[in-house]
């Protein structure tokens, strides 16, 4: 029979941890005092000896830097962790002290604009959301919508700007994530905005931003179904196609931060027009607004009605699934599609996973028995197991958490002292 003795509350749990659960095996090493945080913090709460076992180190050596960590206020302990009952002391574990630093994550869409604010232990505080008019803004009007959502959520926790050490923002089109350049995105009525100047300046807090197919791959790697996985690829089909991926547990972005823009991959030449202005692309046969250009055909509407493209595909979806077969040939086509981009990446990186997300992917034509086996006829895998597939339909506001993921990995490197590179 065990008992549990928490020097916080019994109203106070264990975290649930977030981060990767895995080292990277190549690369640059962080600092020692870094891989015992960040350890911590993926488990949740460690004794000191698991530290040792995990990351190969002395019991000198855990004991001098997790004293040093609890100095500077970044780790505290806590009698959390299970003994026999009536044997000595319970024995005392680490865990991040989560009000050290508090973070706000991000993602700017076309029609919903959503925001979470999280402690430095990665547990959700708040979440705020504010609907937007789908149409190309300014850098201005960006900001000011970036305003209101931060009051919102900043209202909701409780907290001030003051409060907030970084801020993380994930958007679609073409993101360098090193210097905060937003070379294209169908958002920006721009190119080549300097966003990250643009918001620091206004708002006088260090700002991270990547593209969004990014954050949710951070996402799944911080606090989802890839925190246990060396390498994996996420596909998202929303307003647009986009794809992240994790290579030896870091997110590859490409030598300048612009690559694995699957969605403007081209399947066919002189084809349909994408709204990046090229034609052929993979979105312009697979995005929302690819659908609903030819679900205004299939449900006889007029192609100049101000119906949402959200809104058509929902009823595009109901007429295929009541059988009407125009509509569930559209789905069907844009599902053989998918299967060209998707078996293009197993040939290209051969990833152990491939998660489909984005809300889209409660569209099941999209990820039909079909599709899948579709995939595998055009892949190479003779002699090899077929890569897996799993569709995860998130809502907004877990790509709002992949972008606090990026404000974290920031402050984690400036508090433990680490420069990015």
């Amino acid at each position: 029979m065990y008992d549990v003795i928490s020097s916080q509350s019994d109203e106070s749990p264990a975290p649930a941890g977030c981060g990767p659960l895995l080292p990277a095996t190549h690369g640059e090493s962080k600092p020692l005092r870094q891989q015992i945080f960040e350890h911590v913090r993926a488990e949740g709460r460690a004794a000191r000896t698991d530290v040792t076992r995990a990351l190969g180190i002395s019991a000198g050596s855990a004991t001098t830097l997790t004293a040093d960590l609890i100095t500077a206020g970044l780790l505290r302990e806590v009698e959390g962790l299970t003994r026999e009952l009536g044997r000595g002391r319970p024995p005392v574990a680490l865990e991040v002290v989560p009000e050290g630093r508090y973070v706000i994550g991000i993602k700017l869409s076309d029609e919903v604009h959503s925001a979470v604010l999280t402690d430095f232990a990665g547990q959700m505080l708040a979440d705020a959301s504010l609907a937007t008019l789908p149409t190309r803004k300014s850098m201005d009007a960006i900001l000011e919508e970036i305003d209101a959502l931060m009051d919102l959520v900043l209202k909701a926790a409780g907290k001030s700007l003051s409060d907030i050490s970084a801020v993380g923002v994930g958007l679609s089109g073409l993101v360098d994530h090193s210097t905060g350049m937003v070379a294209w995105s169908p958002l920006l009525s721009g190119r080549d905005t300097d966003f990250q100047t643009a918001f620091v300046g206004r708002f006088g807090v260090p700002l991270l931003v990547d593209n969004d197919s990014n954050v949710l791959t951070l996402a799944e790697l911080w606090f989802g179904a890839g925190r246990s996985m060396s390498d994996f690829a996420v596909v998202t089909i929303e307003h647009g196609v986009g794809m992240g991926l994790v290579l030896d547990n870091r997110l590859f972005r490409g030598s300048r931060g612009m690559g694995l823009e699957l969605g403007h991959t081209k399947v066919q030449l002189d084809g349909a027009l994408c709204r990046c202005g090229q034609r052929g692309c993979l979105e312009a046969y697979l995005a929302d607004y690819a659908l609903a250009r030819e679900a205004a055909t299939a449900l006889h509407r007029n192609p100049r009605n101000q119906q949402s493209a959200h809104a058509m595909l929902d009823a595009l979806f109901s007429q295929a699934k009541s059988g009407n077969e125009a509509a569930r040939t559209i789905f069907r086509r844009a599902g053989r599609y998918l299967s060209v981009g998707l078996s293009n990446v197993i040939q290209l990186f051969d990833p152990e996973l491939i998660i489909l997300s984005g809300e889209r992917m409660q569209y099941d034509y999209l990820y039909a028995d079909e599709v899948i086996a579709e995939m595998q006829k055009l892949t190479l895998t003779s002699g090899r197991a077929p890569c897996r597939i799993e569709t995860h339909a998130w809502g907004d506001l877990v790509w709002a958490r992949g972008a606090t993921a990026l404000a974290l990995a920031a402050v984690t490197d400036a508090a433990l002292g680490e420069a990015r590179a």
